[in-house]
């Protein structure tokens, strides 16, 4: 799979990491990167959130948390390629 995306568009912060929580423990060996679209105009929140949460050695599958390639996303990175 290589990498997952997730569009939480829409979605409250509640809502979101639970989708999130779901790719994350779904995600398999052949997944190496979740990458969580959350858009950055109607907020931060959920972008906090999910830093938050999957940050700081709290989720054993995440490595790191990186900035995506725009801000208006956040990549979960489970192992490096």
């Amino acid at each position: 799979m290589g990498i997952v995306e997730i569009d939480v568009h829409g979605m409250n912060v509640e809502e979101a990491l639970k989708a999130v929580r779901r790719q994350v423990d779904a995600a398999g060996g052949g997944t190496y990167r979740i990458r969580v679209i959350h858009g950055y105009h109607g907020g931060t929140r959920i972008a906090s959130a999910v830093r938050e949460e999957f940050s700081y050695g709290r989720e054993p599958k995440v490595k790191r948390v990186t900035m995506g390639q725009n801000q208006g996303i956040t990549e979960l990175v489970l192992r490096e390629f």
